[in-house]
């Protein structure tokens, strides 16, 4: 979810279900330790997201334990979250992320240095294994021993990626070998895949790519764990929180323009009708003027 889950996307889903928790999209702990300006700027946040969890990468327990700690201190978010999960190969490389899970050791370092830097809650992202699935039943109850306060854990393998289905029983197993809490993450997208994920145990549902172009999706998933029944979602609603997005996406310090919120239209606009016809605005886009005209065309 790097370069999506930022500090406008974050609000938009408070804005529509304000019950929801936001884990922000990982920083390197490397860049945090140096001060680089543009990571630091990743970590900033705008109250209406609180409670916050700010993510971190690296695989030095020193490294992330200092940048844990500059980030508590300047930003002061509610809890630290610790990638290890993240199968992109430039981020395994460097045996940051899913590399971790091959070094448990090394993974109980972090979070021992990590818990002892930060007085604020600690968990983990993880995935079931580098290539075997079952490598999280030892590693995840490691993890918690080292002190993690919450898991959460992706259905996959580093080597599927994103391929395949999430393996909801083997989250399950895992679930039943610790104490303490387990967010149960993969291809949850909408109301009914929530339901079939929450029958598996756990105590909550991270949501990833499901909520691109769809952050109504925890609005809907709140309302049925309420017995509320699932509302429409109308074109003008649509134009509304776009517009909404776009606002916050141009109040954040590193952006003058629209242009890198195009990605976002792209998950908007999937399966949308004109949007093809629409294309050529899409890629010219700066500004909030060139956005109205281009959704008024797309939803008129």
């Amino acid at each position: 979810m790097a370069d999506h889950t930022d500090s406008a996307f974050c609000r938009i889903v408070k804005h529509l279900s304000p019950q929801t928790i936001v884990f922000r999209e990982m920083v390197s702990a490397e860049a945090v330790v140096r001060g680089n300006e543009k990571t630091l700027g990743m970590a900033e946040f705008h109250e209406d997201e609180r409670p916050i969890v700010q993510q971190i990468f690296g695989s030095d327990p020193k490294t992330m334990a200092q940048a844990a700690k500059r980030i508590v201190e300047k930003y002061h978010p509610e809890a630290i979250d610790i990638n290890m999960g993240c199968p992109a190969r430039k981020v395994t490389g460097s045996f940051n992320g899913a590399a971790l899970i091959k070094d448990p050791e090394q993974a109980i370092a972090i979070v021992r240095a990590v818990k002892e830097a930060v007085g604020v809650p600690v968990s983990v992202k993880t995935r079931l294994g580098w290539s075997d699935p079952t490598d999280c039943l030892t590693f995840v109850p490691m993890l918690a021993k080292a002190g993690a306060d919450l898991i959460s854990l992706h259905g996959r393998t580093k080597t599927q990626g994103y391929s395949g289905k999430a393996d909801w029983e083997m989250i399950k197993k895992v679930k039943t070998l610790v104490s303490i809490p387990v967010l149960g993450n993969g291809d949850v997208i909408s109301v009914e895949d929530a339901h079939r994920a929450l029958e598996s145990g756990v105590d909550g549902l991270l949501i990833g790519r499901g909520a691109l172009g769809n952050p109504w999706v925890f609005r809907d998933i709140e309302n049925m764990l309420l017995g509320k029944s699932k509302s429409e979602i109308s074109s003008e609603e649509k134009t509304k929180i776009i517009l909404l997005h776009a606002q916050y996406f141009l109040e954040q310090s590193s952006y003058q323009n629209l242009v890198n919120f195009r990605k976002h239209l792209i998950w908007y606009f999937k399966g949308v009708p004109g949007t093809a016809l629409a294309r050529k605005e899409i890629n010219n886009l700066s500004s909030l003027d060139d956005l109205k005209k281009i959704l008024k065309q797309i939803f008129n």
